[in-house]
């Protein structure tokens, strides 16, 4: 330290309690995010930190307890800025004032509400009294000589409205494309909209209870309580139980007790421990003499969850089969011969499960690994199956249609929030298609001897992008794998790259679904600008699963100079900002904000939908099937 004067540089090793006392010895305040200068926010493989001599804060992304890169990053939005080879710091003497900036001079006068995370200012608003809104945030006005923190809120023709802190905001959630007009103060307008949207929403209200009643008056499967082989089984979990994960699954195994038929969500970040909630489901039906059906969305998911769930289960009587393509047509048909005759207890397979030629002897719970995969046909099918037996849905992003039906209570819903102590945010950055940083990417992933996925989602072109990489990386280790292959070549190809013969492998979105290699952690997704942000989130999950503290990679590319949409330019901001573990749920709603909600209960309700906002609509309708429920 020379006059006060601190320097971090990229190589440097630090221990991270060391880092905390230099900070604290400067007389920085540690917070969850960062938002002024002399500021820093520990979060796991990350350090942000604001200098208070800097533009913006910057980030120090470590590997182990050593500095591996700093960058600088939007307080607002996490969007990188410009990368560093050191950063410097001094003491914070007094409190700092920030001066008037320009995975803002349109509002100048006005200060950022830093306790709500999720309104900045520009965003669109819903107050259910006076209506849609710009916000600008916050101001101090001084009311009977007191100066006190206001909510400032911009309306049609200009008018600005200053509220209490106190007062409810919701984010306006509409149509996608549409953008809604400002409400007109001292009018009735606002109240018009609401009372139309109230009225549109008990149609839809009676229909949601129509569904509940013919569920709640099916004759349902009760299943026996909790035995000693079920406590056995569950003891056997060779990792350490989250809270989240004992909650979620005691939340099932009632539901499956329960006379009526089971429809439960369970909505879990990537590695959050879904499929063990599953097993244990599973593990309770069959002890319960029913058959199981777990529908996954690819062939190669079906494969893997058929490994875990027989390795699980080996010691105890329990009869696991897989129906996919990479079975040959002789024991696909010894297999369904067994399932019907009752002599198969778990069935795990892809669509083929609902194939008319399918059949169970005794089916008693369904479990389906991410629904929004599966298509029109299939779902109808589902549909008609939660009439009957019980349902458990698992997904790490839910789609905005399944998130509205969870969060108005038409299905019960669990969240796994924990994080497995071991796992590491997912380091994520967007950048233009670059040959020396694709090759730096990947040579820095085999230097410490792990694998690469590079995702291009085009099949017509995925072996140009194969003979690519092998010119610019001469010596490394390429496969490709992509649905349209045969089913052994398939498997040989993920074979190869699961025993690391196979350095980098060029696929599809194939391996969106829970493939799990724990030695891939750097992906580099293609042309991300066409995947939804569902996907994005998907994709990214597929690293970061290594069980020691290694950091992984996910590198976002788009082609050079290219314009994108405004809908493709918010979903790689939001993935690029949602980087902490967990962030599963906040993505869902991202997407629900970026796609609008006019296609969630159909075309008829779109318009009310655009009129009042989502959120206030969702609160109509619950209120709607509370009261129709007393009537």
């Amino acid at each position: 330290m020379v006059d006060g004067l601190e320097r971090l540089s990229v190589g440097q090793t630090v221990e991270r309690s060391a880092l905390e006392a230099l900070l604290q010895k400067l007389r920085y305040r540690r917070r969850d995010f960062v938002s002024g200068p002399g500021e820093y926010a520990d979060r796991g493989a990350t350090v942000d930190i604001y200098p208070v001599t800097y533009r913006a804060p910057v980030r120090l992304s470590f590997d182990l307890d050593t500095i591996h890169s700093i960058r600088d990053f939007s307080p607002v939005d996490g969007k990188s800025l410009t990368r560093f080879e050191e950063v410097f710091l001094i003491p914070l003497t007094k409190p700092f004032e920030a001066p008037v900036s320009r995975l803002r001079e349109r509002f100048g006068s006005f200060d950022p509400l830093t306790e709500t995370q999720d309104l900045e200012p520009g965003d669109l608003v819903v107050h259910l009294q006076y209506g849609i809104a710009r916000y600008l945030g916050t101001k101090k006005i001084e009311i009977r000589g007191q100066k006190k923190l206001h909510l400032a809120l911009e309306f049609d023709q200009n008018e600005i409205l200053y509220l209490g802190l106190e007062e409810p905001l919701e984010r306006y959630i509409g149509v996608e494309g549409k953008r809604p007009k400002l409400t007109r103060l001292h009018s009735k307008e606002w109240e018009r909209a609401k009372a139309k949207a109230r009225l549109a929403v008990e149609s839809v209200a009676r229909d949601l209870l129509t569904l509940q009643a013919r569920r709640q008056h099916c004759p349902g499967f009760s299943f026996p309580k909790e035995t000693d082989l079920q406590r056995q089984f569950e003891s056997e979990f060779p990792f350490e139980e989250t809270p989240d994960q004992a909650k979620a699954a005691e939340e099932v195994k009632r539901d499956m007790e329960a006379p009526k038929p089971m429809d439960r969500l369970l909505c879990g970040d990537v590695g959050f421990g879904k499929t063990e909630v599953a097993m244990r489901a599973a593990f309770k039906a069959a002890l319960g003499g029913k058959q199981i059906a777990f529908l996954v969305p690819t062939t190669v998911l079906a494969e893997q969850h058929y490994l875990v769930f027989k390795e699980r289960t080996k010691n105890f009587p329990i009869e696991v089969e897989v129906l996919s393509r990479f079975r040959s047509v002789k024991e696909q048909k010894e297999i369904l011969k067994r399932l019907q005759a009752g002599r198969v207890d778990i069935v795990i397979g892809t669509h083929r499960l609902v194939s008319p030629d399918v059949h169970f002897k005794d089916l008693g719970l369904v479990i389906i690994d991410e629904e929004q995969r599966f298509g029109v046909a299939h779902k109808e099918k589902l549909k008609k199956l939660r009439e009957l037996v019980d349902v458990l849905t698992l997904t790490a992003t839910p789609i905005p249609r399944t998130l509205y039906l969870s969060l108005v209570g038409a299905r019960d819903l669990s969240i796994l929030n924990t994080p497995p102590r071991t796992r590491l945010a997912v380091e994520t950055e967007v950048i233009e298609f670059d040959d020396r940083k694709i090759a730096e990417a990947i040579r820095r992933e085999l230097d410490r001897e792990g694998q690469v996925y590079f995702v291009h989602n085009r099949i017509d072109s995925i072996e140009r992008v194969w003979k690519h990489l092998q010119t610019i990386l001469p010596g490394v280790r390429f496969g490709v794998a992509h649905g349209q292959m045969g089913s052994r070549p398939l498997e040989k190809v993920m074979r190869e790259f699961l025993e690391r013969k196979i350095d980098c492998l060029i696929s599809t979105n194939i391996i969106e679904s829970g493939i799990d290699m724990p030695n891939a952690n750097t992906i580099i997704i293609n042309r991300a600008d066409r995947f939804g942000l569902a996907d994005l989130y998907q994709l990214r999950g597929r690293v970061g699963r290594f069980v020691g503290k290694r950091q992984a990679y996910a590198y976002l590319i788009v082609p050079r100079n290219w314009v994108m949409t405004i809908d493709a330019e918010k979903r790689l901001e939001a993935i690029e900002r949602f980087t902490e573990l967990g962030a599963g749920f906040k993505v869902a709603m991202k997407d629900l904000e970026i796609r609008g909600a006019g296609n969630v209960l159909g075309h008829e309700q779109s318009g009310f939908i655009y009129a009042v906002g989502f959120d206030l609509y969702c609160r109509m309708l619950r209120q709607a099937v509370e009261e129709l429920k007393k009537s």
